[in-house]
């Protein structure tokens, strides 16, 4: 495609197998990194972990199995800023459904929604109502995945929203809401401010920046939240001290890491993975009964096949130096949903944004969709609910 183009282009994943071989080889290939025996994830990354995923990965892993699943619903390839965009587009049966668009972050993508389609496009199958059905729209962010690489600088939190206005006039979708985590978080409520005639709701799950405090905070100032708040503040001090670091890399020189990531895919799948066992509710200190391995690994897999590390962090750098951060209080009706291992504070997150919904929940992680889809559908459901009454 060139220039910008009106055309919505059907679009199947079809990888080349020699670039599923050069994987394999790849693979084969490694080199591991000297550890210190007994570290486990002090250090980072758990080397035997890691093996074994990989081990998975090189002898059972099926990408064609995947790739099918993948394939089992409609997607489609646009243009909008100059930027190719690839998505999701699944309607419901019930023609009055509300459409939504789910907007991913990193190190996430279109597969963390895919246990949560059917129960939001077929309702009455999955326990809910006719009037709980969406018809969906679930996009690659720009430089990710199918949507990527970006070629130039500027794709901002701003930038992505305004594009996805677009997405969803250009599909005929008049009044719609928007919901996202992680990065999708800053996304979603941003289409309430860039195009606030049409957004009827936004509803977010891991959020972060505008939903913590920003600096030191007084003990006076602590001594007033609740010991559900304080928990939360003394993981966000736990996250600025040991685990930010990846933000500040792809925050300041993105494009340094890149090289490796996109060389390596033992070394992508561990960048990606820390953050998985991280960032995930998982009491036993194992992914095992968090995340499926095979759906982590077709995660991993859409940033390798598609050579997006580089641009898929830029976004970090992006929005750390843009100049267009959002002013004012945002008028448009938001949802909050706070999983077990999330940092968001309520009354943070008043002071800039229409809260209508909050909603703490004691289990479930980064990665809600993926974790947890029963309680996230059921929120996005109340939600949504709530602004048609």
């Amino acid at each position: 495609m060139t220039g910008d183009s009106l055309d919505i282009t059907p679009f199947t994943i079809a990888v080349p197998q020699a670039d599923l071989d050069d994987l394999r080889q790849r693979l084969d290939r490694t080199r591991w990194a000297q550890t210190i025996p007994g570290s486990g994830w002090q250090l980072g990354t758990d080397v035997d972990a890691l093996k074994a995923l990989v081990a998975w990965w090189r002898d059972g892993y099926d990408w064609r199995a995947w790739e099918a699943t993948l394939n089992a619903y409609p997607q489609f390839l646009t243009e909008i800023d100059g930027q190719r965009i690839h998505f999701l587009h699944i309607r419901s049966a019930v023609e009055t459904a509300t459409p939504l668009i789910l907007l991913h972050g990193w190190p996430g993508s279109v597969v963390e929604f895919l246990d949560v389609i059917g129960p939001l496009t077929d309702p009455v199958a999955h326990g809910g109502t006719e009037d709980d059905a969406f018809h969906l729209v679930i996009p690659s962010l720009p430089g990710f995945g199918f949507s990527g690489p970006v070629h130039e600088r500027g794709w901002n939190a701003s930038r992505m929203a305004k594009a996805f206005a677009v997405l969803m006039a250009r599909l005929g979708y008049g009044r719609y809401g928007a919901q996202g985590g992680d990065f999708g978080a800053f996304i979603a409520p941003e289409m309430g401010r860039v195009d606030p005639d049409h957004v009827i709701g936004a509803h977010v799950n891991a959020a972060t920046a505008g939903f913590i405090p920003w600096g030191e905070v007084s003990d006076e100032e602590k001594e007033a939240l609740s010991p559900v708040e304080r928990e939360r503040l003394a993981r966000l001090a736990g996250w600025n001290a040991e685990g930010g670091a990846y933000f500040q890399i792809m925050a300041t020189k993105p494009q340094t890491l890149a090289f490796g990531l996109a060389d390596s895919p033992v070394g992508q799948l561990s960048w990606v993975l820390e953050k998985f066992h991280d960032w995930t509710d998982n009491p036993e200190g194992t992914l095992a009964g968090a995340i499926d391995r095979d759906r982590l690994l077709t995660d991993v897999m859409l940033y390798w096949l598609t050579n997006t590390a580089a641009s898929s962090s830029q976004m970090y750098w992006e929005s750390m130096h843009a100049q267009d951060w959002p002013q004012g209080r945002l008028e448009t009706p938001l949802g909050v949903a706070v999983f077990a291992e999330d940092v968001a504070i309520r009354r943070y997150g008043e002071q800039g944004y229409t809260i209508v919904h909050w909603s703490d929940f004691e289990r479930g992680g980064h990665f809600a969709a993926m974790e947890a889809p029963d309680l996230l559908v059921g929120d996005i459901r109340a939600f949504f609910a709530s602004l048609r009454a």
